[in-house]
């Protein structure tokens, strides 16, 4: 029994289905130019989609993953002010120690320890009262003036076609590598299929 051609037709079948699985790969990105080819325009899934996913990607950011009402509750969150009052208060305490005193030289005739710290105290209690308030005021002009769903859209519009295949295929090394393998695993599986049909069928 000769096997050459049985080994010629799984040899072709896997390299068929390696080159069937990278150029799957690469018309997610190429062409990124539309081009004419008899008739029929030919352009990359992502080339020729970029703007409509671009769009659906922002919808879903502003839908799902973001939102100014999770900032709010953060800000809303005591533990944030007690996070920052530490440094609010050493600029409290170095203004009234150092820069009032400049400005206003005779007040030093006239403030102690004593009274600088009920004066920290006191500016530090209506910081503590008004930072929630004013932080969800700025929250709520910053929901008022971006759009999130235009800005990630605008984000990803700019992104060329050629610079997300680069990260692609930098980052997804692996996975790349696999899909092809498992192109000519399959045509390699096919090529054996193929050759036993031709076997039973002589």
């Amino acid at each position: 029994m000769n096997w050459i051609p049985f080994l010629i037709t799984i040899l072709f079948t896997t390299v068929t289905g390696w080159l069937i699985a990278s150029i799957l790969i690469k018309i997610i990105f190429r062409p990124i130019q539309k081009i004419n080819i008899a008739g029929f325009k030919l352009q990359g899934v992502f080339p020729a989609n970029q703007q409509l996913i671009a769009q659906k990607a922002g919808q879903i950011a502003a839908a799902q993953l973001f939102s100014f009402n999770d900032i709010e509750d953060k800000i809303a969150d005591p533990r944030l002010f007690e996070n920052l009052k530490p440094e609010m208060e050493k600029h409290i305490d170095l203004f009234l120690r150092e820069k009032l005193k400049v400005s206003f030289p005779m007040i030093s005739m006239f403030i102690g320890d004593k009274t600088i710290n009920q004066l920290k105290n006191a500016f530090l209690t209506e910081v503590e009262e008004l930072f929630p308030v004013m932080m969800k005021n700025y929250v709520g002009q910053l929901k008022e003036d971006i759009n999130i769903e235009a800005l990630i859209s605008k984000k990803i519009n700019d992104i060329s076609p050629a610079q997300l295949e680069t990260l692609l295929l930098q980052s997804a090394k692996k996975e790349i590598s696999l899909i092809k393998w498992l192109g000519a695993f399959t045509g390699f599986m096919l090529g054996i299929l193929q050759a036993i049909i031709i076997q039973l069928l002589r």
